[in-house]
């Protein structure tokens, strides 16, 4: 039986890995938190009560954001859309390429991946610099929608990634968690 209850420790859950991917980085690896019963439900909700309710479609962004996207979409009664890497969807897509802490990549999403006007919330585990939730952000304009929200596991606020996505009027953004330098 898994404990869900409020308590739940997620800091205690998350694992810090130093010097990964690269040497002076300290990485939070969610994976023991979403190995958790407890730890995934705890998240997932206070997740859903951290952000907007007024959702017609979640942009979960890869990977992680794909483990918690679908699970507040369905709490939220909305649809789920995943933000993809290069060359990983069928159809035609509407891509932008950014760059983040350790190089440049390329978001995109299926073009008709949801209507002009469509209310739009961003998933995602780990706000860092603030590149890869701009990118996702960018793209639910290009297609119409309208953002109302990214919602965030964790955020490491030395990186400066929520003060960047509200200087460029992406927000509101809410975490669960932050990680500040230690």
């Amino acid at each position: 039986m898994s404990d869900t209850s409020p308590g739940t420790d997620l800091a205690g859950l998350i694992a810090e890995v130093a010097d990964y991917p690269t040497p002076g980085v300290r990485f939070r690896d969610i994976t023991p938190l979403i190995a958790h019963p407890g730890g995934l439900a705890a998240a997932v909700e206070q997740m859903v009560a951290a952000g907007p309710r007024d959702v017609d479609i979640v942009v979960g962004l890869e990977a992680r954001g794909f483990i918690f996207g679908p699970a507040i979409a369905l709490a939220l009664g909305a649809g789920f859309v995943p933000a993809r890497k290069p060359d990983k969807l069928p159809r035609p897509v509407e891509s932008v390429t950014y760059d983040l802490e350790y190089g440049s990549t390329t978001l995109a999403v299926h073009a008709d991946a949801f209507g002009p006007s469509a209310r739009v919330l961003i998933v995602d585990d780990v706000l860092a610099t603030g590149g890869t939730a701009a990118a996702a952000a960018e793209l639910v304009g290009r297609l119409g929608g309208q953002l109302v929200g990214i919602t965030l596991l964790l955020e490491l606020s030395e990186l400066g990634g929520r003060e960047r996505l509200t200087r460029l009027g992406f927000g509101p953004v809410t975490s669960v968690l932050t990680f500040g330098a230690s």
